[in-house]
């Protein structure tokens, strides 16, 4: 799927259509003393199975895509809600 890298859309700061930057929205690093990330790693040491049982049959192909818009005028971010593609493209628009 092919997306325009920018796009004109409504910013909640500016309270107006502005231009918007198009990027993919990555996850954060996970971080190695959050208490959960710690239970998981105690649980996981020594011989033996795993934590949760591992997955045979996977329902979905693909994962959604979230677009991350930023205003150009103030810079709010603001993610555009995400869709199911196998390929995320984002191409410059030529208006002639």
């Amino acid at each position: 799927m092919k997306v325009p890298k920018t796009i004109t859309t409504y910013c909640p700061r500016c309270k107006a259509h502005t231009v918007h930057s198009v990027a993919l929205y990555k996850g954060g690093k996970r971080r190695a003393l959050a208490e959960g990330e710690r239970r998981y790693a105690i649980k996981k040491e020594g011989y033996g199975s795993k934590r949760k049982p591992e997955q045979k049959r996977f329902a979905k192909v693909t994962k959604k895509q979230v677009l991350k818009l930023t205003c150009r005028k103030c810079g709010y971010v603001l993610h555009r809600k995400g869709v199911r593609a196998k390929k995320f493209e984002i191409v410059e628009v030529v208006r002639r």
